[in-house]
């Protein structure tokens, strides 16, 4: 049986959280040498009639699209994790229970992250339209880049906007969902939805009375009833990491717990590393702008969190992709995965150097880890400062910055 990465996404809402801020956040883990990378797409339109061709399979496009922007492991269509125009963020997870995944080629749960922002403009439209899909064409396919197996998994996803979150989590078409607006929520590869679902499959109990899952003498509850027996329900680090933080948390301290190895939120073992991480600052106060923090590397203990704003009528060129390899990659190609091409960007390419020097040089990984510290203290401070002010953003300094910050590191690593 495949066996799910250990991926951890949460969301905090005030008062936990200071000044009216919704904070997100997730570790993406994934097979140790998956390159990751942060992609923009602008928003769009698109006649009647057209496809979109996504990871495996193409689907009815739709006639609006959102700007998005994207954290996604480089060979698939989809994202483990994003956000779009309208302060929408949704993350997945990969999730193992009682209903067999589905090998057979369909939407990947990475698809489905996608294809949410793309088309919802809150968390509520976001789920409605994962949920949708699901029903058709469905969920399935190997979620891995490996021509030596299928590594097929259910899904989990945590939906946040400014005002709340929806925690989705299937088994087929099969799903229920949790919809949170106070305290902290932190989401694993394991079912969390218990007895509070307040949005469900119509069908869901009877499938599960039709499978002896659960008889209906007792109350409904969604992890007993889909979870294998072997599971532990209560394991999840990261919503203990969370539970720890006294008073009011801060964007740092999200960061602090991203980074944490010791408590195993921070991945990096034999088969996984966190290979991305995301924090996302969403003030409740609609004037000011949602802010947007990706590393585009592993190990966040050692990336630098680089600040993205969306701002109107201006056209990104994404900075920190991977080689375009279009109709020539083996994805495309039947059989897949015949062969890896070498996804690697120019960040990740720094990166691996400064990873080298970290691990050899104990001074100069020290002077470099230093650097890197204060290089992100400047980019969270100056983060702060938008949100506090009260003058209207200037879009090209606001692109810059994230940029900036992208050309600043890869430079500094050279």
């Amino acid at each position: 049986m495949a066996v799910a990465p250990p991926s951890y996404c949460f969301v905090a809402f005030p008062p936990r959280t200071k000044d009216g801020l919704v904070v997100f956040g997730k570790n993406s883990a994934r097979p140790r040498y998956e390159v990751q990378e942060v992609v923009y797409f602008p928003a769009a339109t698109h006649d009647p009639g057209c496809k979109v061709e996504c990871t495996y399979i193409e689907i009815d496009q739709v006639p609006n699209n959102h700007a998005i922007v994207l954290s996604r492991p480089a060979w698939l269509w989809g994202a483990e994790m994003g956000a779009n125009e309208h302060g929408v963020c949704i993350a997945n997870e990969a999730i193992v229970n009682r209903e067999p995944a589905n090998e057979v080629e369909a939407l990947l749960g990475m698809d489905l992250v996608r294809l949410g922002l793309e088309r919802g403009a809150t968390a509520k439209e976001a789920l409605d339209i994962i949920v949708s899909l699901l029903e058709e064409p469905g969920q399935g396919g190997n979620y891995y880049e490996d021509g030596s197996s299928c590594h097929a998994f259910q899904s989990a996803f945590l939906i946040v906007d400014r005002e709340e979150a929806w925690v989705l989590e299937t088994a087929g078409k099969y799903w229920a969902a949790e919809k949170i607006t106070e305290g902290i929520k932190c989401i694993c590869n394991q079912l969390s939805i218990t007895t509070k679902i307040d949005a469900e499959h119509a069908e869901l109990r009877n499938y599960a009375e039709s499978q002896g899952w659960w008889t209906g003498d007792a109350e409904f509850n969604f992890s007993q009833v889909f979870s294998q027996a072997e599971d532990n329900l209560d394991c999840c680090s990261g919503r203990e990491s969370l539970e720890k933080l006294e008073g009011t948390i801060t964007v740092q301290a999200m960061i602090d717990v991203l980074r944490d190895k010791a408590s195993g939120v921070c991945v990096d073992s034999e088969l996984f590393l966190t290979t991305a991480s995301i924090l996302s600052v969403l003030p409740q106060n609609l004037s000011s702008p949602c802010i947007h923090y990706f590393t585009g590397t592993p190990d966040p203990s050692r990336s630098i969190f680089k600040p993205f704003i969306f701002v109107d009528d201006v056209k990104l060129v994404p900075k920190v992709q991977s080689p375009i390899l279009g109709v020539d990659d083996p994805v495309k190609k039947i059989p897949r995965f015949q062969e890896k091409p070498d996804r690697r960007h120019e960040l990740y390419k720094a990166h691996e150097w400064a990873q080298s020097v970290i691990e050899n040089d104990q001074n100069k990984g020290e002077t470099l880890m230093r650097i890197m510290v204060d290089l992100e203290k400047q980019a969270l401070e100056g983060m702060e400062s938008i949100l506090s002010s009260t003058e209207l953003l200037d879009p090209a300094e606001v692109v810059d910055l994230f940029f900036d910050c992208v050309d600043t590191e890869i430079k500094f690593y050279k």
